[in-house]
């Protein structure tokens, strides 16, 4: 890339990260009580998933520290909406599943952005979201190699 483009990829991680802000606001403002993004994050891949994952694989999935996902994790078994318990081939090793009231949670969640989620992309219309997906979801890839 020259050196004259630059302004442009500036521009461009100007948008990402305004618009990233924007949208964890949004999100915070709309999700049950007591619920944090990250909350939200975790059950929902568990519920996606389906079955347990461990801590070290929760962590990996969401780019963050294991002190990062266990802090979260804690959390969410301190309100009833994970199990976690050790994992019965390694003893050093803990399993995470979502409990009956983690669905519930996720769903009750889910249920109070799909509102903002589903304006917005009205707004966009889908065309620009099939523009713009493989070019987000590129970049991703493109910056999860490099981590």
């Amino acid at each position: 890339m020259s050196d004259a483009a630059s302004p442009l990829a500036i521009a461009l991680f100007s948008e990402l990260l305004t618009a990233d802000q924007l949208v964890r606001n949004r999100l915070s403002r709309v999700l049950p009580k007591g619920m944090e993004i990250s909350h939200f994050s975790v059950l929902n891949h568990l519920a996606r998933a389906g079955g347990e994952r461990s801590p070290a694989q929760l962590a990996k999935s969401f780019h963050v520290t294991r002190g990062a996902m266990t802090n979260t994790l804690g959390k969410l078994e301190w309100a009833g909406y994970v199990h976690i318990r050790p994992d019965w081939d390694d003893a050093r090793r803990k399993m995470v599943a979502i409990s009956p009231a983690g669905r519930q949670a996720r769903d009750a969640a889910l249920s109070a952005i799909s509102p903002m989620i589903t304006e917005m992309a009205e707004e966009l219309g889908e065309e620009k979201l099939r523009a713009i997906l493989p070019i987000l979801r590129e970049m991703r890839l493109k910056l999860e190699d490099e981590g």
